[in-house]
């Protein structure tokens, strides 16, 4: 029998132990050089290299591997970069590079603000965005590509070079003058025409080409641009293309993809929205098909005997040579290696695979596709059975009250005009309110507490000591800068989800489970296996500790449901509705106790809400309905006295702006500052009637904004929304950031503040 091919489309770059975090953290503070940096670079792409090719893999990619996005590579590769960062032509170093994506932090009193930040598709990944003016050109600038090809080819081994493609990088970009970008798409060609020239003289034979933007609704100057991109680039050279699709089917797009001419296509199978037949419906008979059959999003063990099953549904209608068996999409998503894990439960273990398993699944796939008898198949059966027996799982206690849901429970008893009166008369807030969105600086010191206390070298009265310090110095400094809302500021939390996971029963937790967000920023997702309950307050003391400190009123801060849900490795032995479900009960559960303990405002932060969103629009409707629901499951018990508070960061807002009204927030705070308040036209247009916080402090970028740049946001606002309705913020948690630029932003941000309350004759308190 014909051995099938196999492919991974992209590795982990962060490496097993946050190797590139702390190299790059290290040479932002200036205390490695940039040699120093490539060499770690250098060491984590070997290891990856050689770890693939150890275990047989046929493509293996390179250029996967980014000092802190691949979308900014690839702006830098091919010379687009923004005009405000002063670039004239030539290699674009490191510290222009850093520059675009963290600002110009060597000099915070000119106009080198961020590049925009967004998240990729539906994933918790943030990428940089492309910026597009009429003037844009494109020229080659970099060799980076064509390095990392070499670098592998040095080592032995010969891959398969990755970048992005046209129609998704022009299609996430966004123009800063109004021009039509894809005015732009034949400039665009031509360099892809450059690229594919070079790779071929470097005896590159084959190259991988992203386009998930073929599995959205397309419209049709981006159906035409496929097919007159591809045409074009496909003549350039000899190279093969593969083009890879991901996060989704084609849909409506299949036919015009399948049309195109590229030696492979690849379809993420674990993402059907039809049946598996609609794929190899009129599959090409000169191409390859790559099927996404191990999940480059999850960690849950593959089914060995499905996969194969579809393998051979294939192979009915394409032979085996030309199948590849792939990851279905780049494992960027899942952490390195499961193989430093000593402390997770190993009846969940077993269940589960990351990166590096992921390789020996896809062999061993192969394997049993042409040995029905490899011992790989009965280990698998094995595994995949206990986990669907296992006690671990099932609650029936939390499938009962699930099931008892009542149309009320969605409901507050008053709307939003009635609740603001009550809660006016109780806060007694000036206009243009003040606060954070919760975190404060996690400084080494409360890093070292939380490691001493987990290892034993701190006991738990001590611990709780050293957190309650923290919290009256954090206090303390609001009032002294005069906040009017405050934080207690999340000292307690190593992160916004797994701090709520640990508390939870369903959940499991890794020990170097990493997965990069954005930058040097990592995350440990926490893994919901089974059925999800709480089984005791998990806030509730240090919220009532902290506004024991104060007069003004304290947020108590949660974390909303669908950012649990999505921020976690999610089970899928059942709808993730039914674990948002889940999640929504016990976190209403927490809100009802802050409210009976004397809190009088709650945040439930959704940041990922519009990050769930599907990315194709027919699928749209449904997930909103159930988001939002789990949204107005945890706020619909409380008084209406009670000031519900949500958080949403790094969204677009126009296309889901009634979704975001139905949830019915008191108050919503949302990232504005690198999009200049762009994003309130959305809240504008559709006259959105609750308040909301337009962040005027980029909490990404070290750079501390002027007073002046924060009060020139503070009037684009006031030009847009009604003042009665406006809050005054940061973009999102202070947790990332430190004290001293922290401190002078926030007296920058209420010095803002009080100039726009006297510019308005309005420092009396709201109406």
């Amino acid at each position: 029998m014909t051995t099938l091919s196999t492919a991974i489309l992209g590795y982990p770059r962060m490496g097993a132990n946050r190797e590139l975090k702390r190299a790059l953290e290290s040479y932002w503070r200036g205390d490695i050089s940039a040699d120093d940096l490539h060499q770690v670079g250098a060491t984590i792409r070997k290891r990856n290299w050689d770890y693939q090719k150890k275990a047989g893999i046929r493509y293996i990619p390179s250029n996967d591997f980014s000092y802190y996005d691949q979308i900014l590579d690839f702006s830098c590769f091919i010379g687009n970069i923004p005009p405000r960062f002063g670039y004239v032509s030539g290699p674009v170093d490191l510290d222009l590079y850093f520059s675009i994506a963290r600002g110009n932090t060597k000099d915070s009193s000119n106009n080198q603000y961020a590049a925009e930040m967004t998240k990729w598709f539906d994933t918790n990944y943030h990428y940089i965005v492309p910026e597009f003016d009429e003037a844009t050109e494109f020229s080659l600038t970099t060799t980076t590509p064509f390095d990392a090809y070499k670098e592998a080819k040095k080592w032995g081994v010969d891959t398969r070079p990755v970048i992005v493609g046209p129609l998704t990088y022009l299609s996430i970009g966004k123009s800063t003058d109004g021009s039509n970008k894809w005015a732009l798409l034949d400039k665009l060609i031509a360099v892809y025409g450059d690229i594919l020239k070079q790779f071929e003289a470097i005896g590159v034979t084959d190259i991988q080409i992203d386009e998930p933007i073929a599995v959205t609704k397309l419209n049709n100057t981006q159906k035409e641009g496929f097919k007159r991109a591809y045409d074009a680039i496909a003549a350039a050279s000899s190279v093969r293309l593969h083009l890879t699709t991901y996060f989704g089917d084609l849909r409506d797009n299949q036919s015009l993809v399948y049309s195109l001419p590229v030696y492979s296509i690849h379809v993420d199978v674990t993402r059907l929205s039809t049946s598996f037949e609609t794929v190899l419906a009129g599959f090409p008979a000169d191409k390859q098909l790559s099927l996404g059959v191990v999940n480059g999003r999850n960690i849950w063990v593959n089914a060995y005997d499905d996969t194969i099953q579809k393998i051979q549904r294939a192979q009915a209608v394409i032979s085996p040579d030309r199948i590849v068996v792939a990851t279905s999409c780049s494992l960027l998503h899942v952490p390195v290696t499961l193989a430093n894990e000593t402390d997770i439960d190993e009846s969940i273990k077993q269940w589960l695979v990351f990166a590096d398993e992921k390789v020996h699944e896809l062999v061993d796939i192969v394997t049993g596709f042409a040995d029905p008898s490899a011992d790989a198949l009965g280990a698998n059966r094995a595994v995949q059975n206990g986990r669907k027996t296992s006690a671990l799982i099932h609650n029936n206690a939390v499938k009962t009250r699930l099931s008892q849901i009542k149309p009320l429970d969605y409901v507050r008893s008053s709307g939003f005009s009635d609740r603001s009166i009550k809660q006016k008369q109780l806060f007694n807030l000036p206009v243009f309110p003040t606060t954070t969105i919760g975190s404060f600086p996690q400084t080494d010191a409360v890093r070292k507490a939380r490691r001493d206390f987990k290892n034993g070298g701190l006991s738990a009265n001590e611990y709780e000591s050293f957190l309650k310090d923290q919290i009256r110095d954090a206090v303390a400094f609001q009032e002294d800068i005069g906040l009017d809302v405050l934080v207690h500021g999340e000292f307690e939390r190593n992160d916004m989800v797994e701090y709520f996971g640990e508390q939870l029963n369903g959940f499991a937790f890794t020990s170097y489970g990493w997965v990069q967000s954005y930058g040097s920023r990592c995350v440990k997702p926490p893994i919901i296996f089974g059925d999800v309950s709480r089984p005791k307050p998990m806030t509730v003391d240090w919220s009532v500790f902290a506004q024991s400190l104060t007069v003004k009123p304290m947020k108590g801060m949660l974390t909303g449901p669908v950012t649990i849900l999505q921020w976690s490795f999610v089970r899928d032995d059942q709808p993730r509705k039914d674990t948002a479900m889940q999640i929504a009960l016990a976190i209403r559960d927490e809100v009802c106790d802050l409210e009976k303990a004397g809190i009088g405002m709650i945040q439930i932060d959704e940041a990922a809400l519009r990050e769930g969103l599907p990315v194709h629009v027919s699928d749209w409707d449904a997930y909103l309905r159930w988001a939002v629901d789990t949204f107005r499951l945890v706020t619909g018990g409380v008084m209406d006295s009670t000031q519900i508070h949500t958080h949403m960061c790094y969204s677009e807002f126009n296309d889901i702006i009634e979704a975001i009204a139905r949830m019915d927030a008191d108050v919503i705070s949302i990232e504005t500052s690198r999009s200049h308040m762009a994003l309130l036209d959305a809240f504008v247009k559709f006259n959105y009637p609750n308040d909301v916080g337009p962040g005027v402090y980029d909490i990404h970028s070290p750079r501390v904004p002027t007073v002046e740049s924060m009060s020139d946001l503070l009037k684009k606002a006031t030009k847009l929304l009604p003042v009665e309705h406006i809050w005054v913020n940061p973009d999102c948690g202070l947790k990332t950031r430190g004290w001293p630029e922290v401190k002078d932003a926030l007296t920058h941000m209420i010095t803002s503040a009080k100039q726009l309350r006297e510019s308005h004759n309005v420092v009396s308190v709201r109406p």
